[in-house]
Order: C-alpha cells, then sequence, then structure tokens
C-alpha cells in the first residue's frame, strides 16, 4: 500500500485493502448468515455516532439562527458534547486494544488496514482534544450572558463540529468496510 492515507486527505479505502468488501459488499451484510449481535452493535455504534454530531450540529445552527435560547442550548451542548467525546473515545480504545489486533490476524491481508484504522483514532484524538476544547470556549462565551454571549464560540464550534463530522464519517465508513466482511467472513474463528 503506497501513498498518503491519511485520514485528512482519503477519500477511501485503497484498493488493496477493499478485497473482502468486493466479496462482502454492504448490501448483503444484514441478510448474510454469519451478520449477528456482534455486527449489528458495531454498525449501531456508528451510526449511533453520527445521530449524535448530527444533533450537536443542528442545536449549534439553531442558536446561531437564535431559535434556541442560550441557558438550553448550552445544557444540552454539554451533555450531547461529554457524551460523544466520552462514548467515541472509549469505542476507539476497545478497537484498539481488541478487535483490530485480532482481525489482523484472522486477515492478515487487511492488516495494513487496521493499522490504517488505528492511525485514523489517532488523527481523530487530536479533532476531538479540539472539539472538547471549542465546545468549553463556547460554553464560557454563553456564561459572559447579553445578546451576543457564545455566538463567536459557537460559530468556531460549528465549523469544527462539520469538519469533523467529514473526517468521522470517511474512517466509520472506511472501518465499517473492513471489519464487518473481515467479521463475516471469518465469523466462527471469532
Amino acid at each position: 500500500m503506497t501513498g498518503d492515507h491519511s485520514l485528512d486527505t482519503r477519500v477511501g479505502l485503497p484498493d488493496a485493502l477493499r478485497v473482502l468488501v468486493r466479496e462482502y459488499p454492504r448490501d448483503i451484510w444484514q441478510s448474510h448468515r454469519n451478520f449477528d449481535a456482534l455486527t449489528r452493535f458495531w454498525l449501531e455504534r456508528h451510526m449511533m455516532f453520527r445521530e449524535v454530531l448530527g444533533k450537536l450540529q443542528d442545536e449549534t445552527e439553531a442558536f446561531l439562527d437564535r431559535k434556541r435560547d442560550p441557558a438550553g442550548f448550552g445544557r444540552q451542548t454539554a451533555q450531547l458534547a461529554g457524551f460523544f467525546l466520552n462514548q467515541l473515545h472509549g469505542h476507539h480504545q476497545i478497537e484498539d486494544a481488541h478487535y483490530f489486533p485480532t482481525l489482523a490476524r484472522l486477515e492478515p491481508r487487511l492488516a495494513e488496514g487496521f493499522v490504517l484504522l488505528d492511525a485514523d483514532h489517532h488523527a481523530l484524538g487530536g479533532h476531538l482534544h479540539g472539539l472538547a476544547e471549542d465546545t468549553n470556549a463556547m460554553l464560557q462565551g454563553l456564561s459572559r450572558g447579553g445578546n451576543a454571549a457564545g455566538q463567536t464560540e459557537a460559530g468556531t464550534l460549528h465549523t469544527r463540529l462539520a469538519r469533523f463530522g467529514g473526517f468521522l464519517d470517511r474512517h466509520l465508513l472506511d472501518e465499517e468496510d473492513l471489519v464487518i466482511p473481515t467479521i463475516l467472513h471469518h465469523a466462527p474463528r471469532l
């Protein structure tokens, strides 16, 4: 596998890592005999991350459009952001420590892909840190009170959420295209 495959520039998995997803395309996953609680759980977690991020974006847009009161926006954003950051961080830790090494041993042809996903987690860690900082700055801005309180910081947070959403979606799609076909292929050995 050659070239730049960093999360910031990648538009999809390299062809060398698409070997199993060609054999097990997305449209057959749920009907496959090896689609079980683990694969369902994995996809549900990914959907939950996308949904919570979407709620954060919607809340921030509503506040910026002055359709959301500052106190309610602050409470909702603090709760959603805390949940999102903690859950995503924990999910990545489990994948890096357990699932990726196990799946790479089962499917050596895709070992570089699991290294790539681990690198994504490190890159996303920096973005998660920035998201936490921007959320905290927005909450501090809201605490100043007044009509324009938190607007500038919410604008910065909105930009961060949009950019992070692109990175997260790229990572989740690529992870699904590596993990789910590997599980379907090797389910009896997991």
